[in-house]
């Protein structure tokens, strides 16, 4: 199954609740980027903007904690209505974050970044929910694309479908009608995409073609 995840990072922080209505038709979930100025150069939203979107959508709510210490704003999350908490395998006590994130009823995830090589997460595969490859460095929206991830994105598939096991396989980072294709080809199932969306003048029109072009890449990765 195929999802698209519109990143509200590159929609008009004065008008968020209007940019997810305008995207509410084509997107499975909302991802949202919380930084913290610390583990990223970069300053974002909280608990209480999530809480306050919670009010205008049911959608699915992806967030992805760029934090030096996600533990202490997990459970914040989660009241405020996140449905999925991801971390990063570079902050370290993963399986500590993993259970504490599942123990509050979230979906929880685990994020690596580009330079970050795959065995940093091959021993947690299976205590994750989801796993997030960034193919652009965290931290700012509409940066290009790193196709030299997509590999690390083949060899994660081929690990989660070994193992037998359900996780997500979720992509961030320069995801666009071309490289939506490239990404779905090499098993990745979740699109998040910021600015090919929200830079368009139709964002639902351009989550839509970002979903055909992932389309076609998982009919011809099947």
């Amino acid at each position: 199954m195929l999802r698209i995840a519109p990143s509200l990072l590159s929609a008009d922080f004065g008008g968020l609740a209007e940019a997810v209505g305008e995207v509410s038709a084509e997107a499975d979930w909302l991802h949202v980027d919380v930084m913290d100025g610390h583990f990223v150069p970069n300053l974002t939203i909280g608990p209480p903007v999530v809480r306050s979107l919670r009010a205008h959508t049911g959608l699915f709510f992806d967030c992805h904690l760029m934090m030096t210490n996600p533990g202490e704003y997990l459970e914040a999350f989660r009241h405020a209505g996140a449905d999925g908490c991801t971390v990063h395998v570079e902050v370290g006590s993963t399986s500590e974050l993993l259970a504490e994130a599942k123990g509050f009823g979230l979906r929880a995830g685990l994020a690596l970044n580009p330079e970050t090589p795959y065995e940093a997460i091959d021993p947690f595969i299976d205590q994750a929910d989801l796993i997030l490859c960034m193919t652009v460095h965290p931290g700012f929206g509409g940066q290009e694309f790193m196709e030299e991830v997509v590999p690390k994105i083949a060899r994660t598939r081929r690990e989660i479908d070994r193992r037998g096991l359900e996780t997500d396989l979720e992509v961030d980072g320069g995801i666009d009608e071309t490289t939506a294709e490239l990404v779905v080809r090499a098993g990745a199932r979740i699109l998040v995409a910021g600015s090919a969306i929200f830079s368009d003048p139709s964002p639902w029109e351009a989550a839509r073609r970002i979903r055909l072009a992932g389309e076609k890449g998982l009919a011809e990765h099947k």
